[in-house]
């Protein structure tokens, strides 16, 4: 490792959200950053630092409020970051986001950033919803920079006064870590692949499908999308639900609907897979009904599956496809106006596949993994100029040849 490499700590809570971060750790490592990453103990952790050969720590994080554990892993991170002594520190992720943060603050790590993908606080009700504002205010008052992962985020958090526009900045167009647009290439044998699945889940080739993929929580729209879809069959009574993805305790839908998702014989749901990107084509439309986002990859990976997407005017959703160009918006618990707006692009093919080259071509220009890393890498070469500090050559060469291109 040569001396002018800058060491770079990314923190999430959980270990399973170190899937945000794939590919990004390796390409800061490709020019000329040292990065490492913190979570919460777990499998995916200990595989990212094998896949991407980079320190990982895992210090436990709880992801709900416990101020006892809260205080211990805050110690422990302490303690963490006077050890290694990273220049950057990059923390994503409510609690992380908290207690890395205060910790960053506390041992003076140069360059601090909370990254924020969401607002948890938008859909929480009761006492929650005041702690969750407070603890967000804390963690972008511990931040240099706040970096939101779309343009309706970061009015959000200004509008709610979590922090200062000045603290506030969006990279590119958007995303945190982009999407691998080469996984979504169609090729004879994908295709294959994809109509033994169709084969295997008993939906026939003529049969329009209404793709959904992501958590089946209520703040996901699933209630709604339900209830849009009986007013569909009543239209289209061969058209079919299929919802990838697993039920969570959090935020959960109510008894009724997840029956009605595992007896309907109208509706196929499968857990969670790698291999989300043969599901996609298997569908006609994509749907996420969403209540509230920070930038939802799932309409990236359908639109870059050539995908039209329906989904709503909630915040971080809104952002991700053109209006009447590469899919529809349309106002968030409204299961009506969801309804409206599938079935006419069920009804109109040549609308939809437009919409779906249209798209394509959207993530290419500006959500490629390649793309998204390239402003993740700008943006702390300009932290580090203005705090100072010398970057890396070889990211001084990556800033060149983008230049000349």
């Amino acid at each position: 490792m040569s001396d002018d490499r800058i060491r770079v700590l990314h923190a999430v809570t959980d270990s399973i959200s170190v899937v945000l971060m794939r590919g990004q750790l390796s390409y800061l490592r490709s020019v000329g950053f040292d990065p490492a990453l913190l979570s919460s103990p777990g499998k995916e952790l200990t595989e990212v630092g094998e896949h991407e050969a980079i320190p990982v720590y895992g210090l436990s994080m709880e992801r709900e409020i416990a101020l006892i554990a809260d205080l211990r892993s805050l110690v422990s991170i302490w303690a963490l970051l006077r050890r290694i002594r990273p220049v950057i520190c990059n923390a994503g992720t409510p609690k992380a986001g908290l207690l890395v943060g205060l910790a960053a603050r506390l041992t003076r790590v140069p360059c601090r950033i909370y990254t924020l993908r969401g607002l948890r606080l938008e859909t929480a009700k009761g006492v929650i919803r005041p702690l969750l504002a407070i603890t967000e205010k804390l963690a972008c008052s511990c931040a240099h920079r706040v970096v939101c992962v779309s343009a309706s985020l970061q009015q959000r958090v200004i509008d709610l006064r979590l922090a200062p526009s000045s603290k506030t900045i969006v990279l590119g167009a958007g995303s945190s870590n982009g999407i691998d647009v080469n996984r979504f290439e169609l090729s004879p044998e994908r295709v294959a692949l994809a109509a033994a699945l169709r084969d295997t889940l008993g939906i026939q080739p003529c049969q329009p499908v209404i793709g959904f993929a992501g958590r089946i929580t209520r703040d996901k729209g699933i209630p709604e999308l339900l209830t849009a879809f009986d007013v569909i069959r009543q239209r289209m009574p061969e058209s079919v639900l299929l919802i990838v993805g697993d039920y969570e305790n959090g935020d959960p839908v109510p008894a009724e609907t997840k029956r009605r998702i595992e007896s309907d014989p109208a509706i196929y749901r499968v857990a969670f897979t790698s291999q989300i990107d043969l599901y996609y084509l298997l569908m006609t439309v994509f749907v996420l009904p969403t209540h509230r986002e920070g930038f939802p990859n799932t309409v990236l990976e359908a639109q870059a599956a050539r995908l039209p997407v329906v989904t709503t005017t909630a915040t971080g959703a809104v952002d991700t496809v053109e209006d009447g160009v590469t899919g529809l918006l349309i106002p968030v618990g409204d299961a009506i106006k969801l309804a409206d707006a599938v079935f006419t692009l069920l009804s109109d093919p040549g609308r939809s596949e437009s919409m779906g080259h249209l798209g394509r071509e959207r993530i290419l220009r500006h959500f490629s993994h390649e793309t998204v890393w390239q402003s993740l890498s700008s943006f702390y070469s300009s932290m580090l100029r203005e705090r100072g500090y010398a970057i890396p050559q070889s990211q001084v060469e990556t800033e060149q040849c983008a230049q000349t291109q």
